[in-house]
């Protein structure tokens, strides 16, 4: 078996802890593991590392890529340069096992999902396989719990064992649809998750989204995996669900029997953490009087609550947002709000984590930025160069080995030197102790983009 798994996505209604350069499936919601690591680990328990593909958005790849390579796999990651939602990703991915294997059956899971029983997941691979060998594209149901307004819902019809005939899929309904639909037994969540195999799929895409199937046979991956834009922009924007599994009559489906959280607001996160005494998650520096049944997530500034119920609380570096626990789906419609301001406060985090260590953005403006940079011991910044910015370091705190235009400087605390448009430089720390580092940056685009890799210890060259 292969599994694909899919790594898009900006996980808007987890912001503002989620940010489109930063998206929910890096985040680590429940303990040291991103959800992407531990879909990437679960996985391994029924597969090879070299079965496994992620396909992301190339603004994700080098993110994508730290994150596997520190629970030690160097996975295969497939970049998109444009987004296309799921159907030409999906599509893309079925077409490179195809170039390696005959016609094994695939698995095709998001990476922002928690499953935590494992045996249980077992047991339904187990069945979806039976029936993925009968020729069908199976999807994973998960039976209502409630009337949720937040998920797709799918109809069963005759069963098939060890599953059943899908009659078919329908959009989020309102709630007193939602209520008929779990009343009912036979709708299912519609959870995302796939199998069927190399064939099969690709028959349903030539059947009923020929302008995706006929690009594949042009797909020659490159050497970073990424997915030739010439190719790519031929195929349309649409959803799996629209481009194949509405209209196919070879979708079967079997129920998903482990838990299942797509983690997808902040009331579902709520629904999977530890509470208290008063059924509160509280995380940080957070203290409460007379709260109960809340969610209050503080990432660097005391928040202090009293006297409230039923809420959401979140304060990170540079936002806050309080919204009623029962309504935690509408933060997409703030998140859609900002973005019609142009607000770059839905891309990025103030504090933007590397392998080397950390930097944290003070002030920007017109023509200039300021960023307080921490080096790890033993660590060190890629040997660039930049188009279009100058930078002049200012050494804060430990001491700091630069490279600059093949010279070498050994810069105590108190020390300074300044970094020219287009020379080449390094900012190193073999020291034992961490470096701390005041940049600021001059020119007219002072984007991340503006870099250009010549060697890399953590290969993102």
């Amino acid at each position: 078996m292969k599994a694909i798994i899919l790594a898009g996505g900006k996980g808007s209604r987890l912001w503002p802890l989620s940010r489109d350069m930063y998206p929910k499936q890096l985040l680590s919601l429940d303990d040291n593991q991103s959800l992407l690591q531990k879909t990437f680990r679960r996985l391994l328990k029924f597969m090879n590392v070299g079965d496994i593909v992620t396909i992301t958005n190339i603004r994700h790849y080098q993110d994508i890529k730290l994150q596997l390579n520190q629970i030690n796999f160097d996975n295969i990651v497939i970049s998109e340069l444009i987004g296309k939602n799921t159907a030409p990703a999906i599509a893309c991915g079925i077409q490179f096992f195809k170039q390696q294997c005959d016609d094994d059956i695939v698995l095709i899971m998001p990476s922002d999902h928690l499953i935590n029983n494992v045996v249980e997941f077992e047991k339904s691979l187990n069945s979806a396989m039976e029936l993925a060998n009968q020729g069908y594209i199976v999807t994973f149901g998960i039976k209502p719990q409630y009337p949720e307004t937040g998920y797709g819902y799918i109809k069963t019809k005759e069963a098939l064992y060890p599953g059943f005939k899908v009659e078919k899929f329908v959009e989020k309904p309102d709630s007193e649809t939602a209520l008929q639909y779990v009343q009912s037994g036979d709708y299912y969540w519609n959870g995302g998750i796939f199998m069927g195999k190399i064939s099969a799929f690709l028959e349903e895409f030539y059947k009923y989204t020929p302008e995706i199937f006929l690009q594949l046979p042009l797909l020659n991956f490159s050497e970073r995996n990424a997915i030739p834009y010439e190719i790519y922009e031929n195929m349309p924007s649409i959803s799996i669900d629209y481009a194949v599994m509405e209209k196919s009559d070879k979708i079967a489906l079997v129920e998903l029997l482990s838990d299942w959280n797509d983690l997808g607001s902040w009331k579902s996160l709520y629904q999977v953490r530890k509470k208290d005494n008063d059924n509160n998650v509280l995380k940080g520096n957070v203290i409460v009087n007379n709260v109960k049944n809340s969610l209050i997530f503080s990432q660097k500034e005391l928040v202090a609550v009293s006297d409230l119920e039923d809420i959401v609380l979140v304060e990170t570096e540079d936002a806050i947002m309080a919204c009623k626990m029962s309504e935690s789906q509408n933060v997409k419609v703030l998140y859609e709000k900002l973005i019609g301001r142009e607000s770059d406060i839905t891309k990025f985090h103030k504090t933007i984590y590397r392998p080397w260590g950390y930097y944290t953005c003070l002030n920007s403006g017109k023509g200039y930025l300021t960023k307080n940079i921490c080096v790890l011991p033993g660590q060190k910044l890629s040997l660039q160069s930049h188009k279009y910015r100058s930078e002049h370091w200012v050494v804060l705190e430990g001491k700091a080995f630069v490279i600059l235009d093949g010279r070498e400087f050994i810069i105590e605390a108190g020390g300074s030197i300044d970094i020219p448009i287009n020379s080449i430089h390094s900012l190193q720390n073999p020291y034992d102790e961490e470096l701390k580092v005041l940049e600021v940056q001059r020119g007219s685009y002072l984007s991340e983009d503006d870099i250009v890799r010549y060697s890399d210890c953590y290969g993102r060259v």
